[in-house]
């Protein structure tokens, strides 16, 4: 099964894109939905041969579209050589089968054409088992699509036996016994990333994610703030793989900054299922740092499809910290509008570093609870202890007066022991 999703991927593709125009729908969502479907179909790889929009009541149960409408389209992309038609959104596997026979070429919705990107995209161990189990899990429904030899098989005692299993069974068989396989085997990643987070809990390092739209910047603001090299693309899902980094505040914090994968409007439910081992970081994060790409005519749509896959992975509750990235790409300025909706939002550029310092010193704020502020006095001959101070703690107000120098500081609470000794009682 596994060849037979690397050989369809493996397709050049011609693509038609289709979407239908619903009542619930405006003409402005459907030209913007497609625009972004285009995005993802380039991103794939593929050529964009035209479009084509039906406004309807409601999709027609066999073939979503209109016969009649995607007999017309068939006859363009027969034209046209057209050899993949893609759809804006989710098809049963019925719905694929009908329009296979009318189109004679590979009919694929929004959801197998993410599902292809990720397969091209994923690099770790971890990140091509999620993508398998997703695709897989996809494909289970709509084998009968893949296969025209399902003529019974014989048992194993030749003449004497029955019939034995079909094709169809034998595969669904092999599928299913490879989810579960897969399923093991991300559980021992989520046993192991259990394992990490305890080891990070024990340094009380605090955890930041960063969460956002495909697209909105998120790999070049990682890059900018810790050094590091995560690939950072103009292209929806540039990167896939989760990437960890340790990041220094200007007040003296250490901060576990996490990528995330991005998301996306109708974001496959069956994928946000594969990565929920992936996901466990941005449950698991004391802070949320939702980018948002403010320069984008559909950036308030952006942040509510990022809300709301936030809140089916049960992180809606997390504190955010929201972050207008590409002002450098924004005419005029930030509407009033997002200004009032979001009164604490850092406006910033991750490609000119505009903006960098007042995000800093916010993330050190919203993260401040975390360290417990104490007052020192130590002696002067304690040049160890007052450079450990400086070192771990965010020092509010020092004083030197003789022999003592006097400390307000915000100390990260495992090491608060290490100062005791040289804590002022009330």
């Amino acid at each position: 099964m596994k060849a037979l999703v690397k050989n369809r991927n493996a397709r050049t593709l011609r693509a038609y894109l289709i979407g239908v125009e619903l009542k619930s729908r405006n003409a402005a969502d459907i030209r913007e939905s497609l625009a972004e479907l285009a995005e993802l179909a380039t991103t794939a790889g593929a050529e964009i041969i035209g479009e084509g929009v039906q406004k309807m009541d409601n999709p027609a149960p066999a073939t979503f579209i209109g016969k009649g409408k995607a007999e017309e389209f068939a006859g363009f992309c027969k034209q046209h050589e057209v050899d993949t038609i893609v759809f804006d959104d989710e098809l049963s596997p019925a719905q694929s089968r009908n329009l296979e026979k009318i189109f004679e070429c590979r009919v694929m919705d929004r959801t197998a054409l993410i599902l292809e990107i990720f397969s091209q995209r994923a690099r770790t161990r971890e990140g091509k088992l999620q993508i398998e189990l997703a695709q897989l899990a996809y494909v289970l429904p709509r084998l009968t699509r893949y296969w025209s030899h399902l003529s019974r098989q014989r048992g194993s005692t030749g003449s004497i036996g029955g019939e034995g299993e079909s094709q169809l069974e034998a595969d669904r068989r092999k599928i299913s016994e490879r989810i579960d396989r897969i399923e093991r085997d991300l559980d021992a990643v989520r046993r192991q990333r259990e394992t990490q987070r305890a080891g990070r809990q024990r340094s009380n390092w605090p955890i930041a994610s960063i969460v956002g739209y495909t697209n909105a910047g998120k790999s070049t603001l990682l890059n900018h703030l810790t050094g590091a090299s995560v690939l950072a693309e103009d292209k929806l899902f540039a990167t896939l793989d989760p990437t960890t980094r340790r990041l220094r505040l200007p007040t003296k914090q250490n901060v576990l900054l996490t990528d995330t994968v991005g998301f996306i409007k109708k974001l496959p439910h069956g994928l946000v299922e594969a990565f929920k081992a992936t996901l466990e970081e941005v449950v698991q994060a004391d802070l949320l740092l939702h980018v948002v790409d403010i320069s984008h005519p559909q950036a308030e749509e952006q942040i509510a499809a990022v809300n709301a896959v936030l809140a089916e992975i049960g992180a809606a509750a997390k504190p955010t910290l929201m972050i207008f990235n590409k002002i450098d790409a924004l005419t005029g300025s930030v509407s009033a509008l997002m200004r009032e909706r979001y009164p604490h939002a850092v406006c910033i550029s991750a490609k000119t570093g505009e903006g960098i310092a007042p995000l800093l010193a916010e993330i050190g704020t919203q993260l401040r609870p975390i360290r417990e502020f104490l007052d020192l006095r130590v002696p002067q001959s304690e040049a160890a202890i007052i450079a450990r101070i400086h070192a771990v703690g965010q020092v509010v107000q020092s004083r030197y007066t003789g022999k003592n120098a006097r400390f307000k500081v915000r100390i990260p609470p495992h090491l608060v022991e290490e100062f005791a000794p040289f804590v002022v009682e009330e």
